[in-house]
């Protein structure tokens, strides 16, 4: 499974420490993205626009140092640009409450004062910025359809008692959301990550996919061919 680039990218990429451990520049992107998953979800937004959301600001962050702007901005942002780019478009007033809320659960909400149109102005002129840093390259091919096909094919393949009763679908759809805390999404193609994700979910149940010991070539390689899914 080969990386796609961007290899060198520091910023929205998994990092590790000395010690194994995720170095602190993963653990603010990590409770950032949690932070876009969360409110993403509160907006009512689908899957495919929070992760677009998600990839907008690793990707952002791989050219910008975690220094230089204040990373929930750039969430608010990156959520506010992901609704457009993938046709659900957000009220920044919607995200400024529900992210408000977020960080303060018991307090009312903002006033429309000037504290409110200051953030509004913020998320969209951080959303120019994002635009021009990015080069406007905000689009980007997401590995959900290919784990829908892939699961909807292993069904099909597998035992029915041993689908029904072990979660893969579950699982495999958990895993795949649980990616987008780091850079995974700009380092390796959809179809791989999908496939990373689906035999993951198998390993963890102990599924067996039938006649595996007897096929030429891992059944995983024949869903990472390149081909595309329209």
């Amino acid at each position: 499974m080969e990386a796609v680039g961007l290899d060198s990218c520091g910023g929205g990429c998994t990092a590790r420490g000395a010690e194994g451990r995720p170095a602190p520049e993963a653990r603010v992107h990590f409770r950032v993205t949690r932070f876009i998953m969360e409110a993403g979800v509160k907006l009512g937004m689908q899957s495919i626009p929070i992760a677009t959301a998600c990839t907008i600001y690793h990707k952002f962050f791989c050219e910008i140092n975690l220094d230089t702007y204040d990373p929930y901005l750039v969430a608010m942002s990156s959520l506010y640009l992901a609704g457009k780019v993938e046709e659900q478009h957000l009220r920044t007033r919607d995200i400024i409450n529900v992210s408000n809320r977020y960080f303060h659960p018991g307090g009312e909400p903002l006033e429309l004062d000037s504290r409110f149109w200051a953030l509004r102005d913020s998320i969209v002129q951080c959303e120019l910025l994002m635009l021009r840093v990015l080069r406007f390259q905000v689009s980007f091919q997401h590995p959900h359809k290919y784990l829908l096909h892939y699961l909807i094919s292993l069904k099909n393949w597998l035992n029915r008692y041993s689908w029904q009763r072990t979660p893969i679908s579950v699982t495999a759809w958990a895993l795949l959301r649980d990616s987008y805390h780091g850079g995974l999404c700009l380092r390796f193609r959809a179809q791989h990550i999908a496939v990373a994700v689906l035999h993951l979910a198998l390993q963890a149940y102990g599924v067996e996919v039938p006649a595996e010991a007897e096929a030429e070539k891992p059944w995983w390689q024949i869903y990472t061919m390149d081909t595309e899914i329209p």
